[in-house]
């Protein structure tokens, strides 16, 4: 399987001073789909735009499908589609043209890019809108049509960088669908994300970036497997008493309200444990959850 994207070694120290990338070394394999996390200011902005030409990197070497991000410049960047952070289209043109002129940066002829772009707008919700002006799209249709426009020139390395930042949940769920029907078509996917269920739902390889070092990196079921300890929130039908409370000892019982509690289970317990406890003090329980997801329980224990 061939090697989408290659870092070697990249650091990037700004005049400031600050060190936002310190030696960074890992690869993503063709057809994955990669997540990259990290809190604000970990560096993953900074290695997208090296990556992609945006910024200058101080050491070390990036290659995408094999074509140097120095030397062979233009050639990588034709493997790459970018969906930045930020909304950077002109809000006047309208949504057909923002597209398709994008195609024309990549020496794609107009009339092939309107036959290529009607499928893509058609598959992101954004052909009936194709000739409204852009500063008129909802938030969410904004995000989606960053999305189309990389991906008029068929690239086979996608970044999402905060791609459902302030996208209402029906609408991330429904772009969670179609990126996924992206990479099994192929498409190489690295995304940078703060919603962590986003990682673990779509992602099947991640690496935690954390003050300009990769600090972890793995599948994301093998991340899983180190976790120590997994966090419940339950719901009782009637309120909890402090010595119905008491009886969830061993597993640092914390009140959330008279009715919720949360209690932590350490590895090898198993979440029949609570309940046999919660049976034999009288308590009924409504409700289950975990109080985050798994892998957000992973990244915040990393980062401490």
């Amino acid at each position: 399987m061939a090697t989408a994207l290659e870092i070697k070694g990249l650091r990037k120290r700004y005049d400031t001073g600050t060190e936002a990338l310190k030696g960074v070394n890992f690869s993503i394999a063709e057809g994955d789909f990669f997540g990259l996390l990290g809190p604000n200011g970990a560096g993953k902005t900074t290695l997208i735009g090296i990556v992609t030409g945006l910024t200058v990197k101080t050491a070390g070497e990036a290659s995408v499908f094999g074509f140097n991000t120095d030397t062979d410049a233009d050639r990588a960047k034709t493997c790459i589609g970018l969906v930045p952070q930020e909304f950077n289209f002109n809000i006047f043109e309208k949504v057909l043209n923002i597209v398709v002129d994008q195609a024309g940066y990549y020496g794609i002829p107009r009339r092939t890019a309107l036959a290529s772009a009607e499928p893509i707008l058609k598959d992101l919700g954004l052909w009936e809108k194709r000739n409204d002006v852009s500063m008129t799209l909802s938030g969410g249709l904004k995000r989606r049509l960053l999305i189309a426009r990389a991906l008029i020139h068929h690239p086979k390395l996608l970044i999402l960088d905060e791609p459902t930042a302030g996208v209402d949940v029906e609408l991330r769920r429904s772009m969670w669908e179609y990126l996924t029907k992206l990479n099994a078509s192929g498409t190489t996917i690295i995304l940078t994300t703060h919603y962590l269920e986003e990682a673990e739902q779509l992602c099947r390889n991640i690496a935690v970036i954390h003050k300009g070092e990769i600090i972890e990196e793995g599948s994301v079921r093998s991340l899983i497997r180190k976790l120590n300890f997994v966090t419940f929130i339950f719901d009782a039908a009637e309120p909890v008493s402090e010595d119905q409370l008491a009886a969830f000892q061993k597993f640092t019982p914390i009140r959330i309200d008279e009715n919720t509690f949360e209690a932590t289970l350490s590895p090898g317990e198993t979440v029949n444990s609570l309940l046999e406890i919660a049976t034999t003090s009288g308590i009924r329980i409504a409700n289950i959850r975990n109080k985050s997801s798994r892998l957000e329980e992973i990244f915040v224990n990393l980062i401490k």
